[in-house]
Formats: structure tokens, sequence, C-alpha cells
């Protein structure tokens, strides 16, 4: 956490390309005087730092990450251009791994007259190719020397510069491994050509061919990490960079960056709102599912709130401009989402640890596999082929993206669908739970009144009682006055304003409606102008509040009004008990407020009249027991229950992310959201197990493959340039992995949440 005298900073690390090189990155950071604190996101490719500004200057962090063998820059504005950048960085590794592999397969042709490829396949291309077999050997080894030599500088510039900074500065990475093992394919290669002898054989297809295989993998991986990013990245394209901004009547185009609070921003059909705003003149509906994960349209009028980055579907509408820039939801949202991206989940120290050695031990293994093909099969050329093969399969890469590429598909994917995950941590506690703990006002229920009953008097119709009733109420702030204009305006009435309105604090309103004088309030205001109240009306249920209703001084008619379960809330609660998970329902409503609303949920374990204190002391006793808890709550009311519960589910808004408890965010105060919340974090789960044991499978299995242990039984040897290409496919295997995650729908049956 930063202090009030630190300061945060996001850096691009470029050349990284494993858990190693991340590991060594922070390192350096912290090792830095002035660095509070530094976390590397090898998907990202970015360091973000808090450091002391007044010890630590922005450059010195640069130098820093640089004297670790790694080159980093300061950020720049606009992330377009550098993702334009690394657009075209990964086109000229592709084009590099095409030219390096076409290359490669030239040179096995070209290398078959010297005896590198023998048997069925080096008869065939005597009969195919036999011009091919009257070539001077010794040209051949020359024209591959010099061909293998232009392609190594050309195509893996990158990969051997790396190699030689990271051991002038003591590291190893998966470049170290890759330059060694084609180093040493080379130099004995060049060897044989200076001094040829009928029993040294040359391998430089083999170094191209690893060359090209590496580079396409590359290539491979930088896409499918650009895919694992684009929920991130469609967030940052939302905001436009330009506005209608209008001042004195005259309406121009001018830069986002010149908008002020409180100017006026003309909006019209087809474009997003450049700020957050209150609608000021006309009427439009907007499309707020990149934020909020909201498909239905939302329909906006004066005085309604739009966001940063929504579409405005159909009206040209005139807004005040209230948050800018990094202000706005829009911004917040994206900050969260990067943060979220960039941290660490706790099953991904597990990979940390194996990867901060594996490096060393697959030298260690290399040096060994050598020695022993050297004297059990005294074959130079078999112990040099197995100890490339070794150094070549070896993927920290995979190891390293295993449980990160998971990660951020699965924070991109959720913020799509308005989950936002806090960490890797908070996603993880999700999936491990016993006990989902609700708050009913607001999160269950709508968390306002909602009219239920109108009940006439005297012979009056309810129509004209509740147009009268919604003219009274109109300019009150109470909930219950908003109950009673909300459902007029539901069903499409319109009627004219009323005059001399009085509003009665605590008890109810007066107001001349239609020449006629009404009085609309509580039981106790209409027991001081009545002797008694009609006896014909039925009283209200528990949970249920009653307001009266009088015209002329005579009696009219009653309003019933109660806070309403959410339409989604009972199939919410039936998916999380279909999953094994046991709900209750903590409140601080009276019990018979309660009963009805957990009734139609279908909760059966319910608590009322808890303060927050007590609601706080009920999950301690729950976690005492040793279950696991989820606690969800509107995040204000419910922020000790939120903090103290193994995972804090906060019920927000796309219009109010203060929420700061809990470890997910929900922006629909939707319950289906909850459940759909859960689903998530536990196909992400188990995607990051799938990819762990692929990654360490594939290294338990490759090397000792490479090394030979089944040439005693089988006489299977793995070639080099074969051992690269399976180097290539696991990390790449590992990221298709991950992006099956961008295709997750809630209650798909691919993703169920049954344990």
């Amino acid at each position: 956490m930063a202090t009030p005298t630190s300061e945060s900073l996001t850096l691009p690390v470029l050349g990284m390309s494993c858990a190693a090189c991340q590991h060594h990155v922070e390192e350096a950071l912290r090792s830095t005087a002035g660095v509070e604190s530094a976390r590397v996101d090898l998907m990202g490719h970015r360091a973000s730092v808090v450091f002391d500004p007044s010890v630590a200057a922005p450059e010195a962090l640069v130098e820093a990450i640089r004297a670790a063998g790694y080159d980093a820059v300061l950020p720049r504005a606009g992330e377009s251009g550098v993702h334009a950048e690394a657009d075209r960085t990964t086109t000229m590794s592709e084009r590099k791994a095409w030219a390096t592999i076409a290359a490669g397969i030239a040179a096995m042709l070209l290398a078959m007259p010297l005896g590198s490829e023998m048997g069925a396949l080096g008869r065939v291309a005597m009969h195919v190719l036999p011009w091919l077999y009257v070539v001077p050997p010794q040209f051949l080894r020359w024209f591959l020397l010099g061909l293998t030599t232009v392609l190594m500088t050309w195509a893996g510039r990158g990969i051997y510069t790396s190699a030689a900074r990271g051991l002038r500065h003591g590291t190893t990475n998966m470049n170290t491994l890759v330059s060694l093992g084609t180093g040493v394919a080379f130099a004995y290669s060049a060897f044989a050509t200076i001094w040829p002898a009928n029993s040294r054989q040359v391998y430089f297809d083999a170094v191209l061919l690893i060359l090209g295989f590496l580079l396409l993998g590359k290539a491979l991986e930088a896409r499918a990490k650009r895919r694992a990013m684009a929920a991130l990245d469609s967030l940052s394209r939302l905001r436009p960079v330009t506005a209608r901004r209008i001042r004195d009547g005259v309406e121009a185009v001018v830069p986002l960056e010149e908008v002020q609070p409180g100017d006026s921003v003309l909006v019209l059909p087809g474009e997003r709102f450049p700020v957050d705003a209150e609608i000021l003149e006309g009427r439009t509906t907007v499309d707020e599912s990149m934020l909020t994960g909201e498909s239905t349209p939302l329909t906006r009028e004066p005085g309604g709130r739009v966001l940063a980055g929504s579409l405005n579907y159909d009206g040209a509408v005139v807004c005040r401009a209230q948050s800018l820039g990094e202000a706005t939801v829009l911004a917040q949202i994206t900050r969260m989402v990067e943060q979220a991206q960039s941290s660490r989940a706790p099953m991904e120290r597990l990979a940390d640890r194996a990867s901060s050695i594996f490096v060393p031990v697959v030298l260690t293994l290399a040096a060994l596999t050598f020695v022993v093909w050297l004297v059990a099969a005294n074959s130079l050329q078999l112990a040099l082929a197995n100890t490339v093969a070794v150094l070549v399969i070896a993927c920290p890469c995979a190891m390293g993206l295993a449980v990160p590429a998971a990660l951020t598909v699965a924070v991109g994917r959720g913020a799509q669908l308005g989950v936002l995950f806090k960490g890797g941590e908070a996603l993880e506690r999700l999936a491990h739970l016993d006990v989902v703990v609700l708050d009913k006002t607001g999160t269950l229920t709508v968390g306002h009144p909602v009219l239920t009953a109108i009940r006439p008097l005297g012979g009056y119709e309810e129509t004209e009682l509740l147009r009268m009733a919604a003219a009274a109420e109109e300019r009150s702030n109470h909930p219950l006055a908003h109950a009673i204009v909300d459902f007029a305006r539901a069903r499409g009435l319109t009627w004219q304003p009323a005059s001399n309105v009085q509003i009665l604090p605590g008890r109810g309103v007066t107001a001349e409606v239609e020449e006629r004088d009404c009085m609309i309030g509580n039981e106790a205001l209409f027991r001081e102008f009545f002797t008694s109240l009609p006896d014909g009306v039925t009283p209200p249920k528990p949970g249920f509040t009653r307001l009266w209703m009088a015209l002329n001084g005579q009696m009219a008619c009653a309003f019933d009004a109660r806070d309403a379960l959410r339409p989604d809330a009972a199939g919410a609660i039936a998916s999380l008990r279909k999953a094994g998970l046991r709900v209750l329902m903590l409140t601080g409503d009276t019990a018979a407020a309660a009963a009805p609303i957990a009734d139609q949920a279908g909760i059966s374990e319910v608590e009322a009249g808890l303060d927050p204190a007590a609601k706080l002391a009920r999950i301690r006793a729950l976690q005492q027991q040793g279950l696991r808890v989820a606690m969800v709550g509107d995040g204000i009311n419910d922020a000790a229950a939120l903090a103290q519960a193994d995972a804090g589910i906060a019920m927000g808004s796309g219009a109010d992310l203060a929420q700061e408890a809990g470890d997910v965010l929900l922006l629909r105060t939707q319950p289906s959201s909850i459940p759909a919340a859960l689903d998530l974090a536990r196909s992400t789960l188990r995607v990051m197990s799938q990819n762990l044991f692929w990654a360490a499978g594939y290294n338990i299995l490759g090397i000792p493959l490479a090394a030979g242990m089944l040439y005693p039984a089988f006489h299977i040897l793995l070639n080099p340039w074969v051992a690269a290409a399976a180097m290539a496919l696991s990390s790449v295997s590992v990221l298709s992995n991950s992006l099956r995650l961008r295709r997750w729908q809630p209650g798909s049956p691919a993703a169920g949440l049954a344990r």
C-alpha cells in the first residue's frame, strides 16, 4: 500500500521471456533505494512500482531494470502507439521465424549427402535430388556455415543478446538454454566444416530449425497474450478522444483534455459519451454493456447519469460534465482490471519457486547427459545431439505462464460480464467456499419500496387516485413517494403539477391537485385529522408499509408498499444451493420484514435484527467452525463483515465504485451475478491446475526423453529440432487453454458450479 508521500508508476518492460526473467526484474526493482514494492506482470510485460520520489526518480527505476539485463522505457501517453509497436514486433518475429524454418528445411536437404540424414529418407532424396549428391561435400558444408551464420545474426540476435546480458549480470533464463544449445551445435558444426572428417557431422539444420521454432513460438505466444489482454484493450478504446463542447451557445469539437467539470457536452446518436455526465436536455437509451455487463439498453432522460464510454443509441442529448479523465467510472474499472491482471495468485507461488531453480537444474542435467553419453556410447556426436535436445526442450515459459495467463483472461472476461475481481488471491478464495452469507436490503431486494397495492375507498378509481397521488408526491425525496411516482410512470400516466405542496417531515405531504385538497401520509398523520381509520381495509401484511390518502377531507384510498425481492434472487439462491453451498441471510430488519423475503428467495437460515457488529460476530463464528465464508453486501453498511469474510462480494453499480471492502465487485446489482462470479472463479482455478499439470508434466517427460532414456530399450532418440518444436508448442498450449475462458458463459455446462 502506498504511503501519502509515495507514488505509483507502471513501466513497460522489454526482453522478458519466462518466470525467471520476471523474478530478476522484481528483485532488481525491490533492491533499488526508495522502492517500497514492485510487481512484474509477465503477461503484460510491465512493472508496477510504488516508490518514494524524493529517493528514487523514475529514471532510476528504468536504469535498475536495464542493469538487470532487460530494457524498460518511461510510460508514454496513448497506449495505441505501444500496441502498434508490439504488433510490428510480432509480425517481424513471424517473418524471421518462417524464413529461418524454410532455411532449416533447406539445410536439412543439403546436409543429407553429408551423412547427417541416413536410411530410407536419404535413399529417397538420392532418387529425387540426384544432382545434390554430385556437389562437393565441402562446398555444401561451407555454404551451410555461411547461411547459418547470417540467419543466426539476423533472426537470433535478440535471443543471444538477452542471454549475454543475463550472464553479465549473473542471471539465466530460457534464452540462456537456447543460446547454449544452438551455440554448441553451431560451434561443433563450424569445427567439422573447417577441419572436416568422415566421422564429423554438421548440425546447421538443427540450429536453424531450433531458432525458427523458438521464434514462431514466441510470435504465437505474443498474439495469444494480446488476445488474453483483449478485455483491457477494449476498455481503453471506449473513451473518445474528442468532445462536442457547448459554451455560450457555440458548439465546438475539442480534445477531451480541454473539457472541464460543469461544461455542457453534446452527444449525438451512435457516439460514445466522453465523460461521466448528467443529462440536461433530451432523452435517449444507452448501452453500458462494456462497462457493467448489462446488455439491456437503459433509458436516460434529464437528471439521469451517463458513464464515459457508454454508447448513445437513439437521441441527441446535452450533458453536464461531472467526472473527467482518471476519475470516470471507465478509468476506475480499467485501473482495477489492470491491477487484478498484474496481481499474483497463491497457486503462482509454486510455479515461481520451480521457475527460479529451473534453468540451473536443466544446465546440470544437460552436462550430466553429455558426460553419460560420452562415456557410455563413446560417441561425441550422440552426446552432443542429446545435450542440445535437453537444452532446447526445457521450457520454463510454460510454467511461468500457467497461472498468470488464466488469471489475465478470467479477470478480463469477468469485467466484460460486470464482475470485477480485485486480484488472483481473491479469485482463488472465491473458488473455495462453504457458506455464502447475504445481506437483505439492496442485495436480495431492490433496496427501496415498491408500490404493490392500491386500495380505493369511496368509489374512486385506481387510475385517478394514482395520478393525483403522483402529482402530490412528485417533489418529495422520500422513498415511498418515489414508489408512487415510479408506479404511475410505469403505467404511462401523466398529470398536471400540484400546487401549494407542503412536506410534513416524517409524516407525509399536503398539496392542491386538480382543484382538490390532497393529503398523503402515514397512520400517525391521519389519526391527527380523523377520529378513526376505515375498518373495511385489509390490514397490511408483515413487511409492508401503508400510506393513506384523503381528498377534500374524505378518506380516498390506502397504498401498500414494500421492498421487493429482486427478480433473479430465487434463481441465484437455487444455483448456490445446487453447488453444495450453505446460504444464510443476515439483516438488520425485523424478523417480520425478513421472513417473507427469505421465503420467496428460498433461504431457510435467517437471522434478523443484527447491527454491523453482530453480523461481523456471526461471520467470525462460522469461520471458527472451520467454514470458508463469503459475505455479500452493499459494500458500505456491511464493510466490516465484507472485510472479515474469506471472500467479500460487494454489490456495486456502474455509477459508484466506492466499495473497497470486498474482494469482488459486482457492477450489476443482480443476485445472479453471485453464482456467476463463483462459477468463473472455479472454472479459472480448473484451467490454472490444468496449465500447471501440463507445464510440469511436459518437462518431467520431455527432458528425460531428450536425454535418451528410451534409447537402451527402444533405440529412440529425440532430434534437437523436434525438441525445439515441442518446446514452442508447450507455451502456446498453455496460452490456448487459458484463452478458452474468453468464451466462458454463466451457467454453461463446461463451467458449472457443481463440485
